[in-house]
């Protein structure tokens, strides 16, 4: 059933696309106008040049608690398979692919999909209040929205055979002791510390951090000969761009540089 009032919520601050989950009754779980909301916002980020780095948080008292399971039981429903291959799977293909920065900014509770999509994110900034919790063992599931690629490669394959098999909390200090984010901060300071960053990247050379992350993309397959290579290509192709040129420009003029993300 569709409901009435949006589940994302969308707000271009500067050159900062801000999306939100507004489901917060469910603590933000994810059902498929949700999903279909938050693919919207997505791909109106890859689109739009003058959105040139991607906010994502939750509003209300949890990021994203995960699937609503009501709707993955319903007899009318769209059942598993279609939930992970057309709601999420397109969601964490969207990030990955995204070449603007995607910064994430957890307000307590992350579970299962919800978990996974804050992880598939560029940058991670979680609340003292924040946690991971892999849920999918719990029901007996395995884990999706690009969670067994993610977590190893976070944390280690120990950790994340751990935390994916026995479904433990862990809260913002231990996944950043780990590896799973980048900074933890008091909760009241969440959201001024995590769109700070978003903020401060959009107005950095965005077309070279947008090549930095197809880099980081490919490196999961590359070897180092590949990786070399692809870097001597991507390197080529930044040093054409206004904002190299820009930079230059302003180093050797000891000015501060105006970049446009081209």
């Amino acid at each position: 059933m569709t409901e009435q009032h949006p589940l994302v919520i969308t707000e271009l601050r500067g050159s900062v696309l801000c999306i939100t989950f507004n489901r917060p009754d469910k603590f933000n779980s994810f059902n498929r106008q949700l999903a279909l909301e938050l693919q919207a916002a997505l791909d109106r980020a890859a689109n739009e040049a003058n959105i040139r780095a991607v906010y994502m948080t939750g509003n209300g008292k949890a990021f994203c608690a995960g699937q609503d399971l009501s709707e993955a039981i319903a007899p009318d429903g769209p059942g598993i398979q279609r939930i992970v291959r057309e709601h999420y799977n397109p969601v964490i293909r969207m990030i990955r692919s995204l070449e603007k920065p995607v910064i994430c900014a957890v307000n307590g509770v992350a579970a299962g999909a919800g978990a996974n999509i804050a992880l598939a994110c560029d940058i991670v900034i979680a609340g003292k209040s924040a946690s991971f919790i892999q849920a999918f063992s719990k029901i007996g599931l395995v884990p999706d929205s690009g969670g067994t690629f993610t977590l190893p490669r976070l944390i280690g394959w120990q950790r994340a055979s751990a935390l994916m098999m026995t479904g433990d909390k862990v809260g913002a200090d231990d996944a950043l002791a780990m590896g799973m984010v980048y900074k933890v901060c008091e909760d009241e300071a969440l959201t001024t510390t995590a769109f700070g960053i978003a903020e401060t990247l959009s107005r950095m050379p965005t077309k070279g951090i947008g090549l930095t992350k197809r880099l980081l993309n490919q490196s999961f397959d590359n070897n180092l000969e590949q990786q070399l290579a692809a870097e001597e290509t991507e390197q080529a192709a930044a040093g054409t761009t206004y904002d190299y040129q820009e930079g230059v420009q302003a180093f050797l003029e000891k000015r501060k540089p105006e970049f446009r993300g081209s």
